[in-house]
């Protein structure tokens, strides 16, 4: 996948016609999944309060074009957000499909996050308030003060340079040599991008760190003394999430548990908020 930086980013509607596939069928059932996906993240984010209105920016790559990803258009408000309203973005910042603009930031830091390695396919950039009031400590690290913790901390990269707002391509590069090969970022001063390779991997991961730092700064505040696990007792949990089934059943089988956690939510979500899918 090739990435070339781009610093001035299309602003205004352009409808393109995307090459015709061999499998066209399949790809188009899987870019609508894929759409849906991302639209239910959106509303669900509003439903768990990971959101800020109409900022922050949730992306998802296109299957079968890996160097084009969805954004919703600013301005929508993540709790209307449709399918079909999903912008399809090339990595020079032309929009190829859909209607209105493209923020500046949202292109100028998934581009490069999502070129980057192909396990950020889906990007999700938020400032949800737990996790972005760990990121304001002079040490944003995640301590391992639980079993919650020791889930994800061998996840996590840190940021610790804040250089102002994201409006070059040079700063989303920036951010993607931090994050590497590893799916949380901790951006210091500012907030959080989680990265998978589907919707719902990236989606419950998000939904995870933030239960997770609610209760880490909880336990702080408490101002008590603290009970760090040690790390034979974090390596143990790192090895048994990775490496031991999740129930009896055969494990070609069984789906993990970040998908049965999504389709939960989007059967809940079919049920109250069904025009998502629209």
């Amino acid at each position: 996948m090739s990435y070339k930086s781009h610093s001035n980013p299309t602003r205004q509607t352009r409808t393109m016609s995307l090459p015709i596939h061999p499998e066209a069928s399949e790809l188009q059932h899987r870019a609508q999944q894929q759409r849906e996906d991302l639209a239910a993240a959106h509303r669900l984010a509003v439903w768990h309060d990971l959101t800020e209105g109409i900022y922050n920016h949730l992306t998802a790559i296109v299957p079968g074009h890996p160097d084009r990803f969805y954004v919703p258009p600013f301005g929508l408000h993540w709790s209307e957000i449709q399918a079909s309203q999903l912008l399809t973005v090339d990595f020079s910042g032309r929009i190829l499909e859909g209607e209105g603009i493209l923020q500046r930031s949202a292109y100028c830091i998934h581009a490069p996050v999502h070129a980057a390695h192909s396990k950020h396919a889906v990007v999700l950039h938020t400032h949800m308030a737990y996790t972005s009031a760990l990121v304001r400590l002079q040490d944003q690290k995640l301590q391992p003060l639980g079993q919650t913790e020791a889930l994800l901390i061998d996840q996590i990269a840190y940021d610790d340079h804040y250089d102002g707002l994201a409006r070059d391509c040079a700063e989303g590069e920036r951010l993607a040599a931090v994050l590497g090969e590893k799916t949380i970022l901790f951006m210091a001063n500012h907030g959080v991008l989680v990265t998978g390779k589907t919707v719902a991997e990236a989606y419950d991961r998000l939904y995870c760190l933030e239960r997770y730092a609610r209760v880490h700064l909880h336990a702080l505040w408490t101002g008590l003394p603290t009970k760090v696990l040690t790390p034979e007792q974090v390596a143990k949990v790192q090895h048994q999430i990775n490496n031991t089934a999740l129930h009896s059943a055969d494990a070609s089988t069984y789906k993990p548990a970040y998908q049965l956690h999504f389709e939960a939510l989007r059967r809940l979500l079919d049920k109250r908020e069904p025009d998502y899918a629209s």
